[in-house]
């Protein structure tokens, strides 16, 4: 199908002749008063000379119409095919809370505290989401949406690479950060919302309890993958010598988990970067929700095949007078040979 998407610029075409209209006519007089001193020559091409600004007229007229229509924006657009749009919606909710600089994780070789070992898990984790949308949540005192449920992985890995630890505070609000995600899911009508809660301690912080958070999850059929982080175990050097200690103590899994099974999800504990990214693995067995479909519909720009056109028509016109004097050159110098 053949559409002309600014067709409204066809209302122009007659502007050249509504001036010509409007401005005053030439002095016939003051031109026919003009000397000439080959009467005789001027006499003979007369009849070919009058037709001239008929034809140099018509040319005109053609390349104002060609130029107008390509301003016009001529398009063609071909079948209609459908699309079904499939993918997960996937609310991350990471906690940066002043427990999570506590460096008990191993990432290639070397010791990290663990929010450097979320991102660095995490970062393939998004990678792989290809057909996802992903959003963003970072908590600590509160709860703030970084970003909002989006197809553009690479705005949520390079938002989640620049979070720092104490960015909005040292505590630990869960219930806020399921609030918040409930609340985003809500506003779309069709979405299978989960979300997927990292977190090392336990709610000592928010406006709202996780009591309440998880009713409004169940509420609003929001499931909940929770995701507890940090070593069970770790050596730590002292006056006495060395002595193992338990630097997750303040991991409540016991919430956590009925979080989870409350809402169908499920509960994983990552005690090290190798068992984070096998958690991420396994949640890629989350059923895919299937959108509205989408229609599209293949199309190609036409403007330039009349624009052409237009632009040869005038060159052409601007060239011709040059023409005819170099064939006149060439014909009186065979009549002089």
């Amino acid at each position: 199908m053949f559409e002309l998407q600014w067709w409204p610029v066809l209302f122009i075409l007659p502007l050249p002749f509504l001036i010509a209209w409007l401005l005053p006519p030439a002095n016939q007089e003051q031109q026919s008063a003009l000397y000439f001193p080959h009467v005789q020559q001027f006499t003979g091409g007369q009849a070919q000379r009058s037709q001239r600004p008929i034809a140099k007229l018509g040319l005109m007229s053609l390349a104002w119409l060609l130029l107008v229509v390509s301003a016009a924006r001529p398009m063609w657009f071909g079948e209609p095919v459908s699309i079904p749009s499939e993918g997960r919606d996937l609310m991350l909710a990471v906690d940066l809370s002043g427990s999570m600089q506590q460096q008990d994780m191993q990432v290639n070789g070397r010791t990290v505290d663990r929010l450097d070992m979320v991102k660095s898990v995490m970062d393939d984790f998004i990678e792989r989401r290809v057909g996802d949308r992903l959003g963003l949540i970072l908590f600590a005192d509160t709860a703030y949406l970084q970003t909002p449920l989006t197809f553009d992985r690479e705005t949520v890995k390079q938002l989640l690479s620049e979070t720092v630890i104490g960015l909005v505070g040292d505590s630990t609000a869960i219930g806020d950060s399921i609030g918040l995600a409930v609340k985003r899911f809500s506003e779309k009508e069709r979405s299978n919302r989960v979300l997927i809660l990292l977190t090392d301690g336990r709610n000592t912080a928010g406006n709202i309890s996780v009591e309440q958070a998880l009713e409004l999850a169940i509420a609003n059929k929001v499931t909940i993958y929770a995701i507890g982080v940090g070593a069970e175990e770790q050596i730590q050097s002292g006056l006495f010598g060395q002595r193992r200690i338990n630097p997750s103590m303040d991991l409540d899994e016991k919430t956590l988990i009925n979080i989870s099974k409350s809402t169908g999800g499920a509960y994983f504990r990552a005690r090290s970067a190798q068992e984070l990214s096998q958690i991420y693995e396994s949640l890629d067995i989350l059923e895919p929700v299937e959108g509205d479909e989408q229609t599209l519909r293949p199309r190609a720009e036409l403007f330039y095949v009349p624009l052409l056109a237009s632009l040869f028509i005038a060159g052409l016109m601007a060239i011709w007078p040059l023409l005819l004097k170099f064939a006149s050159m060439i014909t009186a110098s065979k009549g002089v040979n």
